[in-house]
């Protein structure tokens, strides 16, 4: 699936997450944070490459329920998920950590 350039404000929520299938990135962060801007580059193109992994980009904030529900603290923190179910929580990784946990997860 193609890269999500923005953060969007309207989340689903944490039960259709929770119902999702196959594999998918649940990122959150904020369209002005520099940490996200930063580490932009390297999700979009991991994705690129992984035309069965779903982006889902959400901006989060006080108050944000699907943020709080996955105990988010830091932007960007990325959610791997197969059917539904957390593969691996990373929280502002490194693009090197990134790739490493990205194409583990990916690879079929």
């Amino acid at each position: 699936m193609s890269f999500d350039s923005e953060y969007h404000e309207q989340a689903p929520t944490r039960e259709e997450i929770d119902q999702t299938t196959g594999k998918v990135v649940l990122e959150f962060g904020a369209n002005w944070c520099g940490h996200c801007q930063g580490l932009a580059p390297t999700v979009e193109s991991l994705l690129s490459s992984a035309d069965d992994v779903q982006h889902i980009r959400v901006a989060d904030g006080k108050g944000k329920r699907l943020g709080r529900s996955f105990g988010v603290k830091l932007w960007p923190t990325l959610v791997l998920l197969s059917d539904g179910e957390v593969i691996e929580q990373l929280v502002r990784p490194s693009p090197a950590q990134l790739k490493n946990n990205f194409q583990s997860f990916a690879t079929p």
